[in-house]
Parts: C-alpha cells; sequence; structure tokens
C-alpha cells in the first residue's frame, strides 16, 4: 500500500498542479473496466473538488471505495435512476460507458450499443449540465462525438468548444512505442496523433518528433501500425476478458487533468483531441483530432497540422475517407 507521501507524489508526477480552481467532475460509466481506474485516478487529481460517480450498476460501491482515498475531493456514487442528480453541478462530464471490445471486433462492432449509450447520456447531460465540458471515451469514439454534437444541438445547447473526443491513448501509445525504440524517456518523445481514434484513422506524426527521425522504412511502418492498432495487442492479450482499460483510463485520467488545468485559467496547455474542426470541414469532415489549446471556455485554439513528410500524407489520405464514414454514420444514427 501506498504511504502517504508516496501517493502525493504519485499525483503530482502524473498530474499538473499548476492552477488552482477546484472543479466538479461526473463520470458515467464509473462501474466499468475504465470507470474503475479513472474514478481512482480522478481521485487523486488535486483538481477535482467534487467527484460524482455514475453507472447503470456499481457505482456507490466504486465512489465508496474511492471516498477512502486521502485527497481532498469529495465523491458521491450513483444508482441506475439517479442519472440527473449525478449531473447536478458538473463542470466536467466524463464518459466511458458503453460495452468493451472482444477478440475479433473493432471499435466501429460497438457501434450500435453504444451509440444509444451516448444518445441518452447526452440527452441528460444537456438538460442538467448543458455548459459542462463533455469528455467521451466511448468507442467508437469517431462516431460518438457527432452523436453526442447533434444530440446538443437539437436541444439548443450546442457549444463546440466544449464537446472532446479523448483520443489521448492513441498520444500515450506513440510516445511509449518510440520510446522502447530508441531507448529514451517517454517524457522526451512526445508524439502528436491526428485524425481520429480507430484504426487507420489515427495518424502519429513522428517526422515532428527529434528522436523519430532515424526510424525509417519497414520500422517505421510497423511503428505507426502499432500504434493504430495497439488496442488488438490489449484485447488479444486478455484473451476475451476485456479490451485496454487500464491504459484508457490513464489516457482520460491524463487528457481530463488537462482540460481542468485550461478551466482553471492555465496557459499553454496543448493536447490533440477529436473536436469540432475546420481543418477539413470543407471536405465533408466536420470533426478531427489536432493539437488543441485549452482553456476556460473549452478548446480555445485548434491549431493547423504544420508539415507532414510524403508518407503520412499518405496515411493523412486513408485517415479521411474512414473518418467522413465513421461522422456520418453517427450523424445517421439519429436521422
Amino acid at each position: 500500500m501506498f504511504a502517504r507521501s508516496a501517493a502525493r507524489k504519485l499525483a503530482a508526477r502524473q498530474f499538473s498542479t499548476s492552477a488552482a480552481r477546484n472543479i466538479n467532475v461526473t463520470v458515467l460509466g464509473a462501474g466499468g473496466g475504465i470507470g474503475q481506474p479513472l474514478s481512482l485516478l480522478l481521485k487523486l487529481d488535486p483538481h477535482v473538488t467534487k467527484l460524482n460517480l455514475y453507472d447503470i450498476r456499481g457505482a456507490p460501491g466504486v465512489a465508496a471505495d474511492v471516498s477512502h482515498i486521502d485527497t481532498a475531493s469529495e465523491v458521491e456514487g450513483f444508482e441506475a435512476d439517479k442519472l440527473e442528480e449525478a449531473l447536478e453541478g458538473a463542470e466536467v462530464i466524463v464518459v466511458p460507458a458503453g460495452v468493451p471490445r472482444k477478440p475479433g471486433m473493432s471499435r466501429d462492432d460497438l457501434f450500435s450499443t453504444n451509440a444509444s449509450v451516448i444518445r441518452d447520456l447526452a440527452t441528460a447531460a444537456a438538460k442538467v449540465a448543458p455548459k459542462a465540458h463533455l469528455c467521451i471515451i466511448t468507442n467508437p469514439v469517431n462516431s460518438m462525438v457527432p452523436i453526442a454534437s447533434r444530440v446538443y444541438d437539437r436541444a439548443g445547447v450546442y457549444d463546440p468548444k466544449r464537446i472532446f473526443g479523448v483520443s489521448t491513448l492513441d498520444v500515450v501509445r506513440a510516445s511509449r512505442f518510440l520510446a522502447g525504440i530508441v531507448g529514451g524517456d517517454p517524457a522526451d518523445t512526445p508524439v502528436t496523433v491526428i485524425g481520429g481514434h480507430s484504426g487507420e484513422t489515427i495518424v502519429p506524426l513522428f517526422s515532428q518528433t527529434p528522436a523519430a527521425k532515424r526510424i525509417t522504412g519497414e520500422a517505421y511502418k510497423k511503428l505507426v501500425h502499432r500504434v493504430q492498432f495497439g488496442g488488438d495487442e490489449v484485447v488479444q492479450a486478455k484473451a476475451g476478458a476485456g479490451s485496454a482499460t487500464l491504459s484508457m483510463a490513464y489516457a482520460g485520467a491524463k487528457f481530463t487533468n488537462a482540460l481542468l488545468r485550461g478551466i482553471a485559467g492555465e496557459k499553454g496547455v496543448i493536447t490533440p483531441s477529436y473536436v469540432r474542426s475546420p481543418l477539413y470541414e470543407n471536405e465533408g469532415i466536420e470533426f478531427f483530432a489536432s493539437n488543441v489549446e485549452l482553456g476556460p471556455n473549452g478548446a480555445e485554439k485548434i491549431y493547423p497540422l504544420g508539415q507532414l513528410t510524403a508518407e503520412e500524407e499518405e496515411y493523412l489520405k486513408a485517415c479521411k475517407d474512414g473518418l467522413k464514414k465513421n461522422i456520418q454514420k453517427g450523424f445517421a444514427f439519429l436521422d
């Protein structure tokens, strides 16, 4: 068991504490494989003052468990019929709810079940906490964000700056895998990952990371493929027992921490996220992941991609083809 000082050091290492404002956070899907470790990590985040945990089953138990952790935030769990109560006062809503992937399934295979989940949760959030920042982890993210955005739009409360698809796991994987090849610390090998959050829609821009310059040819292709399909490694290794829950919980907490810091007024908080974007809107791609600067209003600025290599341009072309279909699939679900 961690001593108190060790727990404090862990939180400080994983989550920046530079901004002071405390914020109310609600987790929808807190009882699941991602939701439980995510709730634990958010309990460690010094920016969280109130943590509401909701699920159709198990959330009160998770809340009771993590509430014993000696950090300052208060935790409350909510039963299945208490969704609106769980959302009251929320400033940030994190959504890992839905069914996980199993062997042989793609993220798109999850669509039918998870689309209904996101539609219903977004409907409640738009009603109870329309100004909250909504962070969607539920797969397939490429389609879930358009669904939630359309729900908010129809409710008359849509602010595209406040709805995010959490693509941070791709960023985490890209840095970790690159560091493993070059023998460095992942902290020294940051990688911008653009596009979407599924297979070939994931495009890591290794050309913009100095440590990756010497990785070329087949080694480069294998590295990109591993980032794009890293989730399959975990699904197969767990042999039907689950998908990437722990690493996704970490990535979700890492993105949430960045958002909390931006909301609190910290300057220069920039990270990739899948948001409503003008970058390829003229091609029918209304949502796209790229570097986004986070602030009190959410996605304050969307950055251009910068210079790409010929190989990255090819990956981007395939990405855009897939994304356009994913986005339209999300919109069609509500039509």
